[in-house]
């Protein structure tokens, strides 16, 4: 599958998906412009992942700004020298230090977080979620936007559950199983139906709950 790389890949994107599925239009109308935000691959990007997990985007942005200062650069070499206080100084709770360890140690062991792109999305998914810290939701929005995935829907993701509620007039918010099987209608473009979805989730509640 052809990598979400640039703003035209997107754009060729949501024209296949006005055609998949007509009740799509007024979302893709609505939302204007969806951006790509990509991440770089590799230690930092799933670190900034890690970061982002269960907190605001303020406060996520707020700790990883403070993560890059006191870890420079922030590779996996120097969070696993680094002392436990020093990392919670930025501001990670203790779960997310063990994370992000267990990521760097993963890294020294021989994994190549960038080659994960050449390989099937489940059997990259199998290798993140190996990682203690590293559960579906984390692996996901690495996949999409650090690599650049095409057909990845992280349907763990509030923000998605309750956009794709709103936007397709469900009678309640679909839980991860249930948004598996909406999205699933998608594919194979379901990487830029989630950037849609936050996009006009960004939009209707003035919001942004992109994680990255």
């Amino acid at each position: 599958m052809k990598t979400i790389e640039t703003e035209a890949d997107v754009l060729n994107a949501l024209k296949e998906l006005r055609q998949i599925d007509k009740r799509l239009h007024p979302v893709i109308d609505l939302a204007g412009d969806v951006p790509i935000r990509r991440r770089a691959p590799g230690f930092e990007g799933l670190a900034e992942i890690v970061v982002s997990q269960q907190l605001s985007k303020a406060s996520a942005n707020a700790i990883w700004t403070r993560l890059l200062e006191t870890v420079r650069p922030l590779d996996a070499s120097r969070v696993l020298d680094a002392e436990d206080e020093r990392l919670r100084s930025a501001g990670l709770s203790a779960g997310k230090v063990r994370t992000l360890r267990a990521c760097a140690n993963a890294e020294r062991n021989g994994l190549d977080f960038d080659a994960l792109a050449d390989k099937h999305p489940d059997d990259a998914m199998t290798v993140l979620t190996a990682i203690k810290g590293i559960g579906p939701w984390t692996a996901e929005v690495y996949l999409l936007f650090c690599l650049g995935h095409p057909d990845i829907f992280p349907a763990g993701d509030l923000a998605l559950q309750h956009a794709v509620r709103d936007a397709l007039g469900l009678d309640e918010r679909p839980g991860d199983k249930a948004l598996r099987e909406i999205a699933s209608a998608w594919s194979p473009h379901r990487g830029v139906a989630a950037r849609l979805f936050w996009r006009y989730y960004g939009v209707t509640r003035r919001r942004d709950a992109v994680p990255v």
